[in-house]
């Protein structure tokens, strides 16, 4: 077979637009955040952020002074500066951080696994439609210099971090007994630990997702949520949900935001009648920022007609973002019915003709998973994508459900997956029968 490929014709794929966002985004950075320890040790208030930084350290043990090893790698480290903010843009907290130099770690001598599980997206989402029908409290954790809870297992020397190298060892570097920011291993050991101490609370983690933890105490069931250090709980009894909080609280160094407002760039909103709704205000207007279009005239579409995402403008997405900051989800109260919509654009992309399969999964009214991403392959019939499309919604769906019966949450009815597409639907029968 004669293919284009082989007779040498090729069009080049035109990045133009991203190249020059990401270029963009790159060279835009945040203000009054500096960049070095020089330009950070002129200013009061960083000077402050790193001897709390300092001194946490200290209190949590995380090194010992010592001779520097003859056949042992050492690791640099460096300060980090951030300002946090609050969702309105207000500034919180001047930050500092320690962090080390991963990159120069060798595996095998300095560290091993770095794996660490976090929450998924979905599941957030399930969560919060679960406490908008139920009507639970929703309260969020933030653990203080998380990643310095972990124990390591294995020996790590660290240069001194700048502006506090002892003056009577200058010579001597940082044996670490804690996992620091920065190490490949710190998500891994810090998860390790937390998780570790959960099933002392009467805490199960789920099978579906690890990162999503089960308490039941007889009617009552309290959950939990692990994102690296933010935590959401949540749970039928208030009371059972604040004792949970005490007894981390005298483990962990915590800090009790109370009820829940941003989580992972969400914002959540309780409106009068109970139900939450959830936008990316705060998200969309710090890329919008990052860009310098922040004063940008809305747009309507987010791109032109008949025209292909790779070649649609990028500034034209950000006026489309300015117009929908207001946009958002709402959760409501009803039923824990599971109700699925596939559908899918056949060879949509023009130059690979791969299928883009698009499916939405409601728990009752509220929306709580959905995709949209090519295919891996390219389908040689429309029925062919369809059911592809088919498959994966109902794979989603299967894992919600497995989740759901982790919470110990009836489904009262069998989950329905509707589609357009009656020759996939025939095909199912099909396989079915056979």
């Amino acid at each position: 077979m004669l293919t284009r490929l082989k007779s040498g014709i090729s069009k080049k794929k035109d990045f133009g637009d991203f190249q020059c966002f990401s270029t963009c985004l790159s060279t835009i950075t945040a203000l009054d955040e500096p960049h070095t320890f020089r330009e950070a040790s002129t200013k009061s208030e960083w000077q402050q952020a790193m001897i709390e930084e300092i001194q946490a350290l200290q209190t949590q043990g995380t090194w010992d002074l010592v001779p520097p090893p003859f056949d042992n790698n050492i690791v640099g480290c460096r300060w980090i500066y951030k300002i946090k903010r609050h969702a309105d843009g207000r500034i919180a907290r001047y930050k500092a951080r320690l962090v080390a130099q991963g990159f120069s770690q060798e595996q095998g001598i300095d560290f091993d696994e770095t794996f660490s599980p976090v929450v998924r997206h979905t599941t957030v989402r399930l969560i919060l439609s679960l406490a908008a029908s139920h009507r639970w409290c929703l309260r969020q954790l933030d653990v203080k210099k998380a990643f310095l809870h972990g124990d390591l297992q294995e020996e790590v020397y660290m240069k001194q971090p700048l502006g506090f190298i002892d003056d009577h060892y200058p010579d001597y570097v940082c044996r670490l007994r804690k996992s620091l920011y920065g190490l490949k291993q710190a998500p891994r050991a810090w998860n390790a630990k937390f998780t570790g101490y959960l099933p002392a609370l009467g805490f199960v983690s789920s099978h579906s997702d690890p990162s999503l933890f089960v308490k039941h105490d007889g009617p009552n069931v309290v959950i939990l949520l692990l994102y690296v250090d933010d935590i959401i709980i949540t749970g039928s009894s208030s009371t059972l949900v604040q004792s949970v909080i005490d007894d981390l609280g005298q483990v962990f160094d915590m800090k009790d935001i109370g009820q829940l407002t941003y989580f992972l760039g969400l914002e959540v909103s309780y409106q009068s009648n109970g139900d939450l709704f959830v936008n990316q205000a705060k998200y969309a207007r710090d890329l919008l920022k990052r860009a310098g279009m922040e004063t940008c005239k809305p747009s309507i579409t987010p791109c032109k007609p008949h025209c292909h995402v790779l070649t649609t403008d990028v500034k034209r997405i950000l006026r489309y973002v300015q117009g929908t900051l207001s946009y958002g989800l709402t959760f409501t109260s009803g039923t824990s019915v599971l109700v699925g919509y596939s559908d899918v654009d056949w060879a949509g992309d023009p130059n690979t003709r791969r299928s883009t399969t698009r499916y939405v999964v409601f728990l009752g009214q509220n929306p709580i998973s959905w995709s949209s991403r090519k295919q891996s392959s390219v389908s040689r019939s429309s029925t062919e994508a369809e059911y592809r499309a088919l498959a994966n919604c109902a794979a989603d769906i299967s894992w919600i459900r497995y989740v759901l019966q982790d919470l110990h949450i009836v489904v009262p009815e069998a989950p329905v997956l509707h589609s357009d597409s009656l020759s996939a639907l025939a095909l199912i029968q099909f396989c079915t029968l056979a």
